[in-house]
């Protein structure tokens, strides 16, 4: 892993520790406001419990647009998307997602407004440690997970995803055309 891809995740985790804080703190608003400290909470019943992936564990609903790495709420609050569903469900940037934060505190996105697309012929490269895609003297990043799922490497011929109609820093691998 390099150095750039741990401040990566340690952003993403920290942004996930955030968001559970303020959960939290929102609960602790709320008991406040009822007069009760956590101490006085009666222990959950094992049956109440909510069953996680279950209907009932739904809890913040968020939409936000991706920015080739991550969502963007409504707030300008970024919230981190695994880059292998990121990857694997080709987003682009200005696509809507949906994000679902579960009673468990798990992250459930889903893509609820894909934007107009076209795909491109890039070659690879790497600069800086990051993967480029570059088309003439046009560079788009794509994300490493995406490289490593399609074994792509410096040189090789790849198609692309980018917005059709607005300018793109991200894009997304659709194949590898040719090795180098």
């Amino acid at each position: 892993m390099t150095d750039k891809d741990k401040q990566q995740v340690l952003q993403n985790l920290s942004t996930q520790m955030q968001l559970a804080q303020d959960t939290i703190k929102q609960v602790e608003d709320e008991l406040q406001k009822l007069g009760v400290t956590q101490k006085d909470l009666p222990k959950p019943k094992k049956q109440d419990l909510v069953e996680p992936g279950s209907a009932d564990s739904v809890g913040k609903i968020i939409e936000g647009q991706f920015d080739g790495q991550n969502m963007i709420g409504p707030d300008a609050k970024v919230y981190p998307v695994p880059a292998n569903y990121a990857s694997k469900s080709k987003l682009v940037e200005g696509d809507t997602l949906k994000l679902t934060i579960a009673q468990d505190g798990s992250f459930i996105y889903k893509q609820i407004g894909p934007i107009e697309r076209k795909k491109i012929i890039a070659k690879m490269t790497l600069e800086n440690g990051q993967y480029i895609a570059v088309i003439g003297e046009k560079h788009y990043r794509v994300l490493y997970a995406s490289v490593t799922y399609f074994k792509a490497q410096p040189g090789d011929e790849v198609t692309i995803v980018v917005p059709a109609n607005t300018d793109a820093t991200w894009a997304a691998i659709e194949a590898v055309i040719s090795v180098s």
